[in-house]
């Protein structure tokens, strides 16, 4: 490697300006063509965008050396990369992190439908000279970088409960980072999506909404357990986020049940995603994203930091779910409320747990399972206090066995009868302990499978 590290030059890898490729065929021939992305992978490699069966795709099977001009889009400076070609990869987190990143720039560039990655080609980089010619300074180093993550990490330390954790993460990206469009969503495991815990920035709060594993940047950051990030304009169609629950859903359960829908929280329009993976001890938990209405907010820099608060993150969820199974006392109930008024009607479809209050909507999964158990048994004992260690020994609420996030299934289920249904709440008590307050009489309707 030359003195001009890699790492030295990812401004020029942004995707924000297209590099020149040159490779030559045995004969010797040159061919110069222009290239969508130099994507950093490490210190000594560089992953480079395969679309096409072009002249250039011969030349490197055949003659794997090639050059790569790269401009860094600020210093107006070229840098010269001499690259050896390893092998391409058609699968995992570079090869998925390039296509949605692809799928930004197509959109931007009004080519959605000609840019199609066929595989990442990994290249290790032999040496980088800097083209001699006049730049522009260089722009000063983000000043508090490493005080804001600081401040950060110091009010997640701080949190003993999982909503105040969450919230104290969006406000700190708010406050330290500039960021004002996030949110949280949390892994279900058996259902294979992520559904919207807490979020900042947007006119409703989507809480309850889904995505698949695998769909949109959010859904690729979680299935490959890699970050993703988008610097460009992305296409709704090619690279949509608000993947959510179906009718086609109800009608396979056996049953056509209308506004199951809950509308993604995410901009109409969004210019610049990231999307960061919470992992603890290996275990994906679930996805921390972030997204603004202009071109270029998120750089590699602003990935470092969020990958830094992501990880803290992941580990204090996991840490307080663990938490809650630990023996304490409630707190004394208060005076319980007065019940009057007009009863509340609600359905429970056992087909996939999905409550209905009034035939409007609530929550379904586990979550709605969750709810109907204490539903009824209140109906049926007059119970009001509960703890998270009889839900996790309940069969009918099918927790799975590893990783049930019930900690976040609960606040979900706050969270949606805070919004939706006021005169039913769900109010802690201590640590893994809650109480079920209802203001207005229910009546049960347990619909058959």
């Amino acid at each position: 490697m030359s003195a001009i590290s890699l790492h030295a030059i990812r401004p020029c890898l942004e995707g924000a300006i297209p590099a020149v490729m040159s490779t030559c065929s045995p004969d010797g021939t040159p061919n110069v063509a222009y290239i969508s992305q130099v994507v950093y992978v490490d210190a000594r490699h560089v992953a480079l965008s395969y679309q096409f069966f072009n002249k250039t795709r011969q030349n490197i099977l055949s003659n794997p050396w090639a050059s790569v001009l790269v401009l860094d889009p600020v210093t107006a400076r070229f840098y010269r990369l001499h690259l050896h070609y390893q092998h391409t990869e058609t699968a995992g987190p570079v090869f998925e992190s390039m296509r949605a990143q692809l799928a930004g720039i197509a959109s931007h560039t009004g080519m959605a439908g000609v840019f199609e990655l066929r595989g990442a080609d990994i290249y290790a980089v032999e040496h980088i000279d800097e083209v001699p010619g006049e730049g522009l300074d260089a722009p000063a180093p983000r000043p508090g970088l490493l005080h804001a993550l600081r401040l950060c990490g110091e009010r997640l330390a701080r949190c003993t409960a999982l909503d105040s954790l969450l919230q104290t993460t969006l406000g700190a990206l708010q406050e330290h980072l500039g960021i004002r469009h996030a949110m949280v969503l949390m892994l279900d495991p058996s259902a294979q999506r992520l559904y919207t815990v807490a979020s900042c920035g947007y006119r409703t709060s989507g809480v309850g909404s889904e995505i698949q594993l695998g769909h949109g940047v959010i859904g690729v950051a979680a299935r490959e357990q890699t970050p993703v990030r988008i610097s460009h304009m992305t296409h709704a169609a090619l690279y949509s986020h608000a993947i959510r629950t179906s009718l086609t859903e109800a009608h396979h359960a056996g049953a056509a049940l209308p506004g199951m829908d809950i509308p993604y929280p995410g901009l109409a329009q969004p210019h610049s995603q990231i999307a960061i993976p919470l992992i603890s001890a290996g275990h994906l938990l679930g996805v921390l994203f972030a997204e603004s209405p202009l071109d270029l907010q998120f750089n590699f820099e602003d990935e470092d930091m969020l990958v830094a608060i992501a990880g803290q993150l992941g580990a204090a969820i996991d840490l307080l779910q663990a938490a809650t199974d630990s023996p304490e006392v409630a707190s004394p109930a208060p005076a319980a409320p007065v019940v009057r008024g007009a009863p509340l009607r609600v359905r429970h479809f056992a087909a996939n747990d999905s409550v209905f209050i009034n035939d409007d909507y609530l929550i379904k999964g586990v979550a709605g399972a969750i709810f109907w158990k204490l539903l009824r048994d209140n109906a049926s004992q007059g119970r009001v206090d509960f703890s998270n260690r009889e839900l996790r020994l309940d069969p009918m609420i099918r927790l799975p066995d590893f990783a049930d996030n019930l900690e976040a299934r609960l606040l979900l289920l706050q969270r949606r009868l805070q919004e939706h249904c006021p005169h039913v709440r769900i109010e802690k008590t201590g640590r893994g302990r809650f109480r079920l307050c209802l203001e207005r009489p229910i009546v049960l309707e347990d619909m058959p499978a």
